[in-house]
């Protein structure tokens, strides 16, 4: 018995019933046109991290500016 009840047997009838009605070129594309999707979504994740990070950096360095300016001033 394999996965949740379903035997391997009956995974490799899926995956053959697949590949006659969709033609192996066709889940080429579609693998490929996923595994994009899935880099893209990676990288923006990333760079969504790395603004953050420089807005909070940039948030510390004015809040430095300003303690700098106000001992200045005394």
């Amino acid at each position: 018995m394999g996965i949740g009840g379903i035997s391997i047997w009956q995974l490799l009838i899926i995956l053959v019933i697949v590949v006659l009605l969709f033609g192996t070129k066709r889940l080429k594309s579609l693998g490929s046109d996923l595994g994009g999707a899935v880099k893209g979504f990676k990288n923006s994740m990333q760079d969504d991290e790395e603004e953050k990070k420089n807005l909070e950096n940039s948030e510390e360095t004015t809040a430095k500016s300003e303690q700098a300016q106000e001992e200045i001033k005394k």
